[in-house]
């Protein structure tokens, strides 16, 4: 049995990248890292959360954006992440190349809807490399277990919160949000 070598390429490189398809790419190590299509459910969570912060940043007269699912954030030196829902500044969004839309600094808020077979992805590893980045604030919508964590960053390290069924959300980037668990988790397409 021959294993094939897989070929390491920059990050310059993966900011350029371009293979045709609408496939969508993680930058781990130097290495592209596929991303599953969402299931339908993951899609309308994603659709609810980007229509949601968007009412919350109009009512509240914010300069803040809210981007889903191709808008990438460096994390480290080697790796740039797709956060299902990405909350940035107007003028983070403007420094960002319009053929390659990587974040360089950290966002005031990220979401990541788990999809079967990634949660350990987004539990552990995604949630390092977000809190060395300095990102405020890191939901986790896990259909699966039924909850929703709100991840804060405090002296470096994130201090979990679950939600769960009519639990409202509790949030230092959105301090009135009025959102519970179940809405996130029950929408309907």
């Amino acid at each position: 049995m021959t294993t094939k070598a897989v070929q390491k390429i920059t990050f310059q490189e993966y900011l350029s990248y371009d293979d045709g398809t609408e496939n969508r790419y993680e930058f781990i190590d130097g290495e592209l890292v596929l991303m599953p299509p969402p299931s339908p459910l993951h899609e309308d969570i994603v659709h609810f959360l980007l229509v949601f912060f968007y009412q919350e940043i109009q009512r509240l007269g914010l300069d803040w954006i809210a981007r889903v699912t191709n808008t990438g954030v460096r994390t480290l030196a080697s790796r740039s992440r797709l956060p299902d829902v990405v909350i940035m500044t107007k003028e983070q969004r403007q420094s960002m190349s319009s053929k390659a839309p990587v974040l360089e600094s950290a966002p005031l808020l990220i979401v990541e809807v788990i999809s079967e077979g990634n949660s350990t992805s987004d539990y552990r590893f995604k949630r390092s490399e977000y809190a060395a980045t300095g990102i405020l604030e890191y939901w986790i919508v896990d259909i699966f277990a039924g909850k929703v964590s709100v991840l804060q960053l405090v002296e470096g390290f994130y201090d979990v919160t679950e939600f769960r069924g009519s639990d409202r959300l509790i949030s230092h980037v959105f301090t009135e949000i009025c959102l519970t668990a179940s809405q996130i988790l029950e929408v309907k397409s």
